[in-house]
């Protein structure tokens, strides 16, 4: 299709246009991480079938290289947040050997959490320098976990395609 300077070749992919080249994110295990550019549908539900602009292609370059520049200060508010998020939703549960019928998971602090959070299943890079980052959870393998980042801070997180 289009090829680009930083993507390389921009291709009709499974849930929407992918770049040919794959990341590495630090701080995450899964390695090759695809990288989606742009919606995958329109506001009608339809796919969308057009390309990226090169204008917006270059939008979504300085999204992510923002993105990659601040990651270490987006990892500290990933661990913080989704470790609230636990306390809230799920420790009750997971914390009390009564109720889950196993032992306590022992999730205590941000670091503890966070491990449960390794394997990013791609990113997404939309318009409005903004971010969609489905995690497989350990902890929900059911809902999953989505980060929804604009202008590098959370501004959403929930189970997938909740954000």
């Amino acid at each position: 299709m289009k090829k680009h300077k930083f993507w390389g070749e921009i291709e009709e992919d499974w849930a929407g246009f992918s770049a040919e080249k794959t990341f590495n994110i630090p701080h995450f295990e899964q390695q090759n991480v695809t990288l989606f550019l742009g919606e995958e549908f329109d506001e009608d539900g339809e796919e969308i079938d057009t390309p990226p602009s090169p204008e917006e292609l270059d939008a979504y370059e300085a999204t992510f290289s923002s993105f990659l520049e601040h990651l270490d200060t987006i990892i500290v508010a990933i661990k913080e947040q989704s470790f609230a998020r636990y306390q809230k939703l799920y420790a009750h549960y997971f914390e009390d050997q009564t109720k889950s019928g196993e032992a306590p998971l022992n999730i205590n602090t941000p670091g503890k959490h966070f491990q449960h959070l390794k394997e990013i299943l791609y990113i997404r890079i939309l318009s409005d320098h903004t971010l969609q980052i489905p995690i497989r959870y350990g902890i929900d393998t059911e809902h999953g976990l989505e980060i929804r980042l604009e202008n590098n801070k959370i501004v959403a997180m929930a189970g997938i395609a909740e954000t």
